[in-house]
Order: C-alpha cells, then sequence, then structure tokens
C-alpha cells in the first residue's frame, strides 16, 4: 500500500499532459507527465496499491491489465525516490 507523504502540501500547474509540481515539504520542484499526476490524485484520496490503482485508472492509461499494474508499480517507485509518497 501506498500513500502520499503526509505534511506536504503539492502545488501543481498542468498543461499538454505535463505538470511542474512543488512540494513544500522538500523545498523540490518536478516535472511529471500525466500519467504520475493521476497517481499522486489517486492517492491523495486514499491509500492503495498498484492493483487498486490499475482498476480505478484503467480508463487513463493505454496498457492491458498486466502491463498496466507493472508501469503503475514502475512509476510508484520514482513517485517514492521523488518523495512524494511512502509505503504505509
Amino acid at each position: 500500500m501506498w500513500r502520499l507523504t503526509p505534511g506536504q502540501a503539492l502545488a501543481c500547474r498542468e498543461w499538454d499532459g505535463e505538470a511542474v509540481l512543488y512540494n513544500d515539504l522538500s523545498g523540490s520542484t518536478h516535472l511529471l507527465d500525466g500519467a504520475a499526476l493521476d497517481l499522486l490524485h489517486a492517492l491523495r484520496d486514499q491509500p492503495a496499491d498498484a492493483d487498486a490503482l490499475a482498476a480505478r485508472l484503467a480508463d487513463r492509461f493505454d496498457a492491458g491489465d498486466d502491463d498496466l499494474v507493472s508501469l503503475i508499480d514502475d512509476m510508484l517507485a520514482t513517485l517514492a525516490g521523488l518523495d512524494l509518497i511512502e509505503p504505509c
């Protein structure tokens, strides 16, 4: 299970399938694609694992079920590396 890192306020600007995201907790600014931003929004609603996220976001991604879970696992690892999410 994953969740947004507690205590952070994420300010975001989106355009053309990309977003600039500022994390006030770390002071870092990140350039994310729309898919990563969709994951963050989904985790803002409630913690979830890759399977649950794949079910929630299947209509937004162009991938088969197994590929989608793998893709989401990779994105979750990337977002965790940016300290935007954490395991729970």
